[in-house]
């Protein structure tokens, strides 16, 4: 929602120097220059101690207010601040999952999901309380009352098993991106394969969206038994090759130290695309 898409201003953005972007950031006269040069600290994964004390300092910023209440800066800050992976954001970024903005909180439960950092996982599993009940959507906004897909699929990249009995009633919410956000987590967390199988079965559905999400699921978790059914998806042969891609990966890094017949099927499936 608040990537920098414009590719003109893109363009003008990614002629910004370290020193630029910090005097943009740090003055309060030009929201939008502040606005841009916090995504282009993160676009450009700037590992700078002044550009993530910048960025920390936008976290809080009350100034850039978009005409919805929101607050943009601070969600382009957490973004920022997830892809630079400096541990010091940690504690402010759990503190985000408090603030009203839903999408500042959502833009942080996605940044600490990058920073796999095990701290933030009570307040995660704290969001999902009362469950699939609960988590239906605000009246006059076009989200639900969390952002039940980012902080499940947070809670899975973390390995937290604690979170399993919260989770699975996720995988039969109405919500087909929360679904497939509870069946991506509860894979990763259990290795059971129904909850692939789940994933699988998205990749057949009639939104192309949910299809291109379900690829990269797969390859983010390394389901092994999707190699053809990822090939076989109505989608992007470039993203079916990450989807792909991820899979092999998964297989090349068990403890096996010999090719495996599975990693040369995805290989040779990888070959027929290019």
């Amino acid at each position: 929602m608040d990537d920098f898409n414009n590719s003109s201003n893109s363009s003008e953005a990614e002629q910004l120097t370290l020193e630029q972007a910090l005097a943009n950031l740090n003055q309060k006269e030009d929201l939008g220059a502040r606005y841009y040069a916090a995504w282009w600290l993160g676009k450009f994964r700037i590992k700078d101690p002044e550009a993530i004390a910048a960025l920390l300092t936008a976290l809080e910023d009350e100034q850039d207010r978009a005409p919805d209440g929101g607050y943009p800066l601070r969600r382009n800050a957490a973004r920022a601040l997830g892809k630079l992976g400096d541990k010091q954001a940690v504690e402010p970024l759990i503190r985000c999952l408090k603030f009203p903005d839903y999408y500042v909180r959502e833009a942080a439960a996605q940044a600490l999901e990058c920073l796999e950092d095990s701290r933030c996982v009570p307040i995660l599993i704290k969001l999902l309380d009362g469950g699939i009940a609960k988590a239906t959507r605000v009246p006059g906004k076009p989200h639900l009352v969390q952002p039940y897909e980012a902080v499940i699929e947070a809670l899975g990249t973390l390995g937290a098993t604690d979170a399993i009995e919260v989770i699975e009633p996720f995988t039969e919410h109405s919500t087909e991106k929360v679904k497939y956000a509870a069946a991506r987590a509860m894979y990763q967390l259990t290795r059971k394969e129904q909850y692939g199988e789940m994933l699988i079965q998205a990749l057949s559905g009639d939104d192309l969206q949910l299809r291109r999400s379900a690829l990269m699921d797969l390859g983010a978790v390394g389901y092994l038994k999707a190699g053809q059914a990822i090939a076989d998806t109505l989608a992007e042969n470039s993203m079916k090759l990450i989807a792909l891609k991820g899979l092999l990966e998964t297989d090349l890094n068990s403890e096996d130290s010999e090719i495996s017949t599975q990693s040369i099927k995805i290989m040779n499936l990888m070959d027929a695309l290019l």
